[in-house]
């Protein structure tokens, strides 16, 4: 049933009125990023690709780190292209409130649908990049395996993940324009400390335990078993065992509650603010 919103809050007016409010903004956003390109959606996949090819250039054949990796090609595609919705989807998120000012400010709606929308048509993104890049896999000579039904798993741990991440940092936004320089600094350090560009076992012993306080890491270790080498380290095998990931989790849980907690409170204030 139909909610009448009573004044500016997170998730005021009903459940139906917010996911219809919520799917229609994604889809919008989508479709206006490629509008009026002679590219279209295809640009969304030649990013990545053009990534993906510079860096299995330098890492193949300045460094030679890939030779020693199994189907290094595909995971370093794979981790780009899976990374890239949480880099994405984070940075479109800190200005997507204070973009909409003129909306905010004139309409009573549930605030949480526009870093939600960011982060759904990131969602987008990367279901359709995903097919390519199984397609690519499988073209490499990867093998289907049962393991591929698990892959929506880390997505969902992911996706969770980029949701709070995008609720804080749009909030906070709103009064500190300082978060976007910082967030941009802070995801260029987390796409090098996560094991993105390489495993975790090509790293120093002594760094493996310190990149598992990164929460990305078990995520990214545990799609990398479960899509493309069943043989690799699992993600608890990887940190030396459950207690090892007990930092990544708390860390994680952290952040979601405070993004729940700090949204919800500012929510109603974000008009005031602007």
């Amino acid at each position: 049933e139909l909610k009448r919103v009573t004044g500016p809050s997170a998730t005021a007016g009903g459940v139906r009125r917010f996911f219809h409010l919520l799917y229609l903004v994604a889809v919008t956003d989508f479709k206006k990023v490629y509008f009026n390109t002679a590219l279209g959606y295809v640009w969304s996949l030649l990013r990545p690709l053009l990534l993906f090819a510079v860096l299995l250039f330098v890492f193949t054949q300045v460094f030679r780190i890939g030779s020693e990796v199994n189907n290094y090609p595909v995971l370093l595609l794979f981790n780009i292209v899976f990374f890239g919705f949480f880099t994405e989807s984070t940075l479109a998120s800190v200005t997507s409130v204070v973009s909409q000012e003129t909306v905010v400010r004139k309409t009573q709606f549930p605030r949480l649908v526009i870093p939600l929308a960011t982060v759904l048509t990131g969602l987008f993104n990367l279901g359709l990049n995903m097919i390519a890049v199984f397609i690519f896999m499988i073209a490499f000579g990867v093998e289907p395996m049962w393991t591929w039904l698990l892959f929506p798993v880390v997505v969902a741990c992911l996706l969770v993940l980029t949701v709070a991440i995008a609720m804080l940092l749009s909030v906070l936004y709103v009064r500190y324009r300082d978060v976007l320089i910082i967030w941009s600094v802070a995801t260029t350090m987390l796409f090098y400390a996560t094991p993105v560009l390489y495993p975790i076992e090509s790293m120093p012993e002594e760094f493996q335990q310190l990149a598992f306080i990164n929460p990305l890491t078990p995520i990214m270790e545990q799609a990398r078993v479960w899509v493309i080498d069943p043989d690799a380290p699992s993600a608890v095998a990887a940190a030396g065992g459950w207690l090892h990931l007990v930092p990544a989790a708390l860390i994680y849980v952290v952040i979601c509650v405070m993004a729940v907690r700090i949204f919800s409170r500012e929510a109603p204030r974000i008009a005031e603010e602007l």
